[in-house]
């Protein structure tokens, strides 16, 4: 009878022991993986949900993720959309700890992509830089790693008389852009 109850526990500490590797094997395949993922991938899981960036030099963003791309995510941020420059970014609120691998394609729309985007619609816009200061006007051009914006107030059309200028921002210095 005892031998019996010897074997039942020694049984039970082994089940035991099995259950404790296999829980440590899933939490450092759980860490490994979330390791190799990007701010990009969790954002591309948050497409459709309210979050807040922190910019630049404190600008603030609260909106729902629209589109995600390299380098860059836009916001529906009522009364208009804002682009942020995810190097700019300081810090984000409301981001899940899920995440989505994007497959090649996805990865290849980076951001002037997205700036190109912006100067086919002429639209007027706001522009914050990382230092936190402000630009208005049209995006008449964009390059490889910089636009160039024809300052004008926001209430005016871009047209010569309303230009004072223009201005080279350089990506690394683009915290957000702000449109309608």
């Amino acid at each position: 009878m005892r031998w019996d109850r010897l074997f039942d526990d020694l049984e039970g500490q082994l089940a035991a022991q099995h259950l404790l590797e296999r829980d440590a094997e899933v939490a450092d395949r759980t860490r490994r993986e979330r390791a190799l993922l990007t701010l990009h991938d969790r954002l591309l899981a948050c497409v459709g949900q309210r979050v807040t960036l922190v910019c630049g030099a404190g600008e603030v963003a609260h909106g729902t993720v629209l589109e995600v791309g390299a380098g860059w995510v836009m916001l529906a941020a009522p009364p208009g959309v804002v682009l942020a420059h995810v190097p700019a970014v300081r810090s984000l609120a409301g981001l899940g700890q899920h995440a989505h691998v994007p497959g090649v394609v996805a990865r290849s729309f980076g951001l002037g992509m997205a700036l190109r985007a912006v100067c086919r619609d002429r639209a007027p816009v706001s522009i914050v830089d990382v230092n936190g200061a402000t630009l208005t006007g049209t995006v008449d051009l964009v390059g490889a790693d910089h636009l160039d914006l024809a300052e004008h107030p926001l209430d005016l059309p871009r047209r010569p008389e309303n230009v004072r200028g223009t201005r080279t921002i350089p990506y690394a210095a683009l915290a957000t852009l702000r449109r309608g």
